[in-house]
């Protein structure tokens, strides 16, 4: 297909970066070469290019070609691929989940009502009439006097917790507006297993989640993948899983119990709930244990080549699923076709600096991120350099679609000093950094960047920004909406030359280079700020 002039750039689209030495470099990211791979990675034939299928395979050898034809080095040793080991579950709940107490049962049905899956590897898992209880939040956090489980034993038992934490409700509370990690699903299922909890339920809610039912729905009607473990996941809960809001007031009409009491778990002090019910399921898996990919190339450093600045993206997405409208395809053309193109951008601007920067530079494609950022999970456990050396983390994930912005969101605003190589970045392209519209989203968690930062190396992650040049106040802020409510996670994510407008994703990335580019020449290292619960980790 011809790409419509529209998205060509012209070469002398200011920047602001003024150095003569990567001049040529930062015009090779372009749109015409951008909408080229986003084309090619979010097409049918790559068939939504989710780990262990055909589409895997497509994906990861256009990815190692692309390196290769840029000079890159192999990452990990003699090899442009990391084997991730991971396992398959393709989780069925044999039927409807039945509450049953002393005044009845309420049947809910799967998809509709509720989600179930299992981690544990094993083709037949069985909750036996646990006990279910109510534990508010699910949260244990001693550095805000909180504790949804103090005093509860719920060895063997189902519990039901709300999603987010409790400053979505309360700003005084928390981080107020801003999701601290024990607002995510990953948090409420960890938590609930160290708990020794049989199963763990989270009530989803549009607004807490950030994403409506649909997604999901979406994400958990197909096979799930972990990475393998020595005891095959059975230190987990033996059933995960959500149910719906009205799913949820069923729930607590059966108990007897006003529905309020979600609104009471939003206050410090407040105890959990047995229900005085019971419920069963059993879940029936087909399990594949295989073995998936990250890619790495790297540009080493021309005098520091042991020190190492990353720039990471997914190039998963959720392949083949439930059909919507008659497509089953999940393209994952914005997520994330745009950051792995994006990344493969970056790759040939830094190969075509006249001098190798004093770092390497390693350019990471990971595995896994829409199963619970799996890859990434993998390499920071694993990682090709010493994570001592390991500078930071530049993560592109969902890029903008829809033109140049006079501002440039920063994801996780306040945790390092990457704010500032960002704010230098952006004045030089005379727009401005702005925090994320919704941090009780917890974006900053649900990206690559995030097992970087666990094991205390900055990250940075931006968004696009929403003062949208030549369009009205808001408006920005409304296609970011729509396609979350519209395309995010279902097949209706794909390239469309022509309605996207390319210009800001190549100045967003521009930007990102601008930023690699002084750290992969600087001898200093990032810092995380004062109050970030990652600073410990660095030292």
């Amino acid at each position: 297909m011809k790409i419509p002039s529209i998205l060509v750039i012209a070469a002398s689209l200011l920047t602001g970066i003024a150095h003569a030495q990567d001049s040529t470099a930062i015009k090779a990211i372009n749109a015409g070469s951008f909408a080229q791979h986003i084309k090619q990675l979010a097409s049918d034939a790559f068939e939504g290019r989710k780990p262990f299928t055909r589409g895997e395979d497509s994906t990861i050898q256009y990815l190692a070609a692309q390196f290769r034809k840029l000079g890159l080095q192999p990452g990990n040793g003699n090899s442009y691929f990391q084997e991730v080991p991971m396992v398959s579950i393709s989780s069925k709940p044999a039927g409807d989940l039945v509450i049953k107490g002393s005044n009845g049962t309420v049947s809910l049905q799967y998809l509709d009502d509720y989600v179930a899956a299992t981690r544990h590897v094993q083709p037949q898992v069985n909750l036996r009439n646990t006990e279910l209880v109510f534990a508010g939040y699910g949260i244990v956090a001693a550095e805000y006097g909180w504790n949804d489980y103090k005093g509860l034993d719920v060895k063997g038992k189902t519990v039901i917790v709300m999603i987010n934490d409790p400053g979505f409700s309360d700003s005084t509370l928390f981080k107020g507006h801003t999701m601290t990690y024990y607002g995510r699903w990953t948090y409420k299922f960890e938590e609930a297993a160290r708990q020794g909890a049989a199963g763990v339920i989270i009530i989803h809610e549009t607004a807490a989640a950030s994403y409506p039912w649909k997604v999901v729905r979406s994400g958990w009607s197909n096979s799930k993948l972990y990475l393998q473990t020595s005891d095959n996941n059975l230190h987990r809960s033996i059933v995960e899983g959500w149910i719906t809001q009205d799913a949820a007031k069923k729930i607590f009409q059966l108990a007897g119990v006003s529905p309020d009491i979600m609104t009471q778990a939003r206050t410090k002090g407040f105890r959990p709930v047995d229900l005085h019910l019971q419920t069963s399921l059993v879940i029936n898996n087909t399990i594949k244990t295989s073995t998936s990919h990250n890619v790495l190339g790297v540009l080493p450093g021309s005098s520091r080549p042991q020190e190492c600045v990353v720039y990471s993206a997914h190039w998963d997405h959720f392949g083949i699923g439930e059909a919507v409208n008659g497509d089953s395809i999940y393209n994952g053309a914005v997520d994330n076709a745009t950051g792995t193109a994006g990344l493969l951008e970056l790759a040939t601007a830094f190969t075509q600096l006249p001098q190798r920067p004093a770092r390497s530079v390693l350019f990471l494609s990971v595995t896994g991120e829409e199963q619970g950022l799996l890859g990434s999970e993998y390499y920071a456990s694993h990682p090709t350099f010493a994570p001592e050396k390991i500078v930071a983390d530049i993560n592109l994930d969902v890029l903008n679609t829809f033109g140049r912005t006079k501002d440039i969101t920063i994801i996780g605003y306040g945790q390092s000093t990457l704010d500032e190589y960002a704010q230098r970045a952006a004045a030089k392209q005379r727009r401005v950094t702005v925090k994320e519209a919704n941090p009780e989203g917890g974006w900053f968690f649900r990206s690559d960047h995030f097992n970087f930062a666990k094991k205390g190396i900055p990250g940075l992650y931006i968004g696009p920004g929403t003062n949208v040049i030549g369009h009205e106040a808001g408006w920005g802020q409304e296609q970011i909406a729509t396609y979350n409510r519209l395309r995010y996670h279902s097949p209706a994510d794909e390239f469309d030359p022509a309605t996207w407008q390319l210009d800001g994703m190549v100045e967003d990335v521009r930007l990102l280079f601008d930023v690699g580019y002084h750290l992969s020449n600087e001898n200093s290292f990032p810092q995380w700020k004062q109050g970030s619960e990652f600073k410990a980790y660095r030292k």
